[in-house]
């Protein structure tokens, strides 16, 4: 990712800022100097209606509408996958929750690859705005959680912790510049239609409104392709399925070289819509506190 308070060219890390291909916990060196819509689908602006949602004839508008339409069935499960490429190395990260819409808070497990900075699973807790992640690296005591503002991760976290959250999955695809639709595929079963095409992260941004447009705003400010490539599948009422964004930041600080470009496929995946979802914020007592210039790692 570019920094761009410094000049030059930098020492090549791995996904310097992220560490993904290393294999590392993603977030840890996103959190390294950590200096002291709508809020997404079914915000505020969402009002719930009597009449039945449906599929938009027309691409760019059903493509935009999906998040909030998917905030209406009021929760779903969740399956994510996170693949991060660079000219080095391939990290694969995969991960299981779910997401409830009315209360905007969602719990997402994620497994790291091997040779990362930890072990087991990531486990993070995401709302408007914030997340918690617990296992995120060897300085926090077992068991318990840090707590981040999105504003202090490069990315808005959406990949910083593995995973991209589904709320700001959906809420990216607010700021569509394109859609084609491709055709009607079956996936898991359910007929949907397949639209592929371009999305502008400011304008999702400015579209979700609020805390949960505050990942999106970093991230369009941190990778560095504009123009992020997009594949949405949406049923006949418009919900989400399944969305495959693909992310690019500069491995080398500043560097618009195709050389160091890294790039981040993230897909989430989106089932039993209204089906209740566990995910509470930690208690008080179970948050780590960092130091303004440590990082828990």
């Amino acid at each position: 990712m570019t920094d761009q308070q410094r000049s030059g060219r930098q020492r090549r890390r791995p996904l310097p800022h992220l560490r993904a291909a290393a294999g590392a916990a993603v977030l840890a060196a996103a959190l390294t100097g950590l200096a002291g819509c709508s809020d997404g689908p079914g915000g505020s602006s969402d009002q719930r209606s009597s009449t039945p949602d449906q599929l938009s004839g027309d691409p760019v508008t059903a493509v935009r509408s999906a998040a909030d339409i998917t905030g209406r069935t009021g929760s779903a499960h969740t399956a994510t996958e996170l693949v991060t490429e660079s000219a080095e190395k391939k990290a694969v990260f995969t991960g299981s929750g779910g997401y409830d819409y009315v209360k905007r808070i969602g719990r997402l497990e994620v497994a790291v690859p091997p040779g990362a900075a930890t072990t087991g699973k990531i486990v993070e807790v995401v709302l408007p705005g914030t997340v918690y992640l617990q296992n995120s690296g060897a300085k926090v005591p077992e068991g318990k959680w840090v707590k981040l503002d999105v504003r202090q991760l490069p990315d808005g976290n959406l990949v910083s912790s593995g995973a991209t959250d589904p709320a700001s999955a959906a809420g990216a695809l607010r700021g569509a510049q394109k859609a084609d639709l491709v055709g009607t595929e079956t996936v898991g079963g359910v007929a949907l239609k397949h639209y592929r095409g371009v999305l502008d992260l400011s304008k999702a941004a400015d579209a979700t409104g609020g805390r949960g447009g505050d990942g999106l705003r970093m991230a369009a400010q941190t990778f560095t392709v504009r123009d992020v490539p997009y594949d949405a599948w949406l049923d006949d009422q418009g919900r989400l399925h399944k969305v495959v964004e693909v992310f690019t930041f500069a491995g080398v600080a500043g560097s618009k070289e195709a050389k160091d470009q890294v790039k981040v496929t993230s897909t989430t995946s989106l089932t039993d819509f209204g089906k209740p979802v566990e995910a509470a914020e930690p208690a008080t007592a179970d948050i780590f506190a960092t130091k303004p210039t440590e990082s828990p790692k």
